[in-house]
């Protein structure tokens, strides 16, 4: 559709999701649908409260591994 290509067959399908707006992956707790698990993982972290990211300075948590790396410019 798009020209693009892969070397990963699954590279290729959860890049075609992205123009069939499939949704495979959905949260039990609210009904939101990803079109990625990894997606779906981060998440339910809302619904979980989990927050596996620290930041070795200062002890704060995070749900994603990249507002992490933003807070840790803040030290």
């Amino acid at each position: 559709e798009c020209g693009k290509s892969f070397r990963c067959r699954s590279a290729l399908v959860n890049h075609h999701r992205i123009h069939t707006d499939e949704r495979p992956f959905g949260c039990q707790d609210c009904g939101r649908r990803f079109n990625r698990r990894s997606n779906l993982t981060t998440h339910r972290r809302i619904h979980t409260g989990d927050l596996p990211y620290k930041c070795p300075d200062c002890g704060k948590s995070y749900r994603v591994s990249s507002t992490l790396l933003r807070h840790r410019k803040t030290h």
